[in-house]
């Protein structure tokens, strides 16, 4: 299978021709969870196949009759939306560029907003909870560090010192991940914090000139930065490695863009994209 058929998103017309109905729907998270022939859990049998039953969110195995309820322990458990509502708010989440509001799924969706912020608050708990919860980097591997100041336009000083901000760090890996931490400052402090969580030793650094991020990042990393106030936005170091922050600041760019109807980013959540 070529490789861009796992990285390629699904359409719109595509996800209503794969998930029309609930019952489709109920079909996927049956197979992902379980698979219609795996091991029952009541009659041991190896390979038993499950049968849906009518009228029930549940498959039955042929054996013994035992009922298995495929959205147990998930957040469909218990709901009374609709599974095509709540895949087509899963799609919305990991589709869009600029993030969803739960007033975007109440317009999009036609629900409550109370339903909708429901929804999104347990969308938002998945998507963090499935995040790659490795250290980032590695040997010879290169990371971008940078921080942003999230809370929009406000009079005042902009940037590092800004008053009534949120700071959020990032680091990207190249070719990687990208993981964003909200922290209370940009002190050294803080950033040290952040850093030994989630760089694995040996990788290389890139930062601006920033002094926090040298008094961070000690022995068993490279470290090499590029002075934004001079006007140096690329480097090549000795050994030929590429320091900037510009995958990062394009990041920003789009980031900033994403929640314009939150006042204030959740210091409980880990914000991560591949």
């Amino acid at each position: 299978m070529n490789k861009n058929d796992f990285t390629r998103k699904m359409t719109v017309r595509e996800f209503f021709k794969r998930f029309p109905d609930d019952a489709a729907c109920l079909e996927h998270i049956m197979t992902v969870r379980f698979g219609h022939r795996h091991t029952c859990g009541k009659c041991g049998v190896v390979d038993a196949t499950f049968h849906r039953l009518e009228g029930r969110k549940a498959y039955s195995c042929a054996h013994c009759g035992d009922n298995l309820y495929p959205c147990a322990g998930t957040v469909f458990e218990k709901s009374s939306t609709p599974l095509t509502v709540w895949f087509y708010a899963i799609f919305l989440f990991v589709s869009t560029r600029h993030g969803v509001s739960g007033m975007e799924l109440h317009r999009q969706l036609g629900v409550t907003r109370k339903c909708a912020y429901r929804m999104g608050m347990q969308i938002r708990k998945l998507m963090n909870n499935a995040d790659y919860q490795e250290m980032l980097g590695g040997i010879e591997q290169q990371v971008e560090i940078d921080e942003a100041y999230m809370g929009g336009r406000r009079a005042g000083k902009a940037g590092r010192g800004a008053a009534g901000k949120t700071v959020v760090m990032g680091m990207r890996e190249r070719n990687g991940y990208i993981r964003c931490k909200v922290i209370p400052d940009a002190s050294q402090k803080s950033l040290r914090g952040v850093f030994q969580e989630n760089i694995a030793p040996g990788t290389v650094i890139s930062t601006d000139e920033w002094r926090g991020y040298s008094l961070v990042i000690g022995d068993g990393h490279k470290h090499g930065t590029v002075c934004h106030g001079r006007g140096e936005y690329v480097k090549f170091d000795d050994e030929g490695y590429r320091h900037d922050t510009n995958g990062l600041e394009s990041f920003w760019r789009l980031f900033k863009a994403s929640p314009p109807a939150f006042v204030d980013l959740a210091s409980t959540y880990t914000y991560e994209l591949e």
